[in-house]
């Protein structure tokens, strides 16, 4: 794991984000996500530099879409804001999280009430991001 993703990991372990239990580097499919919610179908993901440079853009798209056909979100941060601002990291997660929630219609704990698609879970995914600032 990057340093950033050190930093994160110890912020969330553990259930210390409102109590949500996050695993670090769980598969999912062809793919390794470098934090993930099971109960909310939240991934997690820091991206450094290199995500903004020849193909990755593309890749990522493509990546973050498949995974929202399994009804997975993914939240894309900038390595660089969980170095320089942890707390907003940390408080956007945070709100991220419980807004999944809601719109998933489950509390901590609680089961999703939505359509299954092929994956085998709920099909609501979306792609957010957490500005640089």
């Amino acid at each position: 794991m990057s340093l950033p993703e050190v930093i994160l990991w110890q912020a969330i372990r553990s259930r210390k984000l409102d109590g949500w239990l996050f695993r670090r580097q769980h598969p999912k499919g062809r793919y390794v996500l470098d934090f993930y919610c099971e109960a909310i179908r939240l991934a997690v993901e820091v991206d450094g530099s290199g995500h903004g440079f020849g193909d990755r853009p593309e890749r990522d798209a493509r990546r973050d879409a498949w995974l929202a056909q399994c009804g997975i979100e993914t939240l894309r941060i900038p390595a660089r804001e969980v170095l320089n601002n942890m707390d907003g990291v940390y408080r956007g997660i945070a709100a991220q999280a419980a807004a999944r929630a809601n719109s998933l219609s489950c509390g901590k704990g609680g089961a999703l009430r939505s359509s299954v698609t092929s994956c085998g879970v709920a099909r609501q995914g979306r792609v957010g991001t957490i500005p640089a600032g």
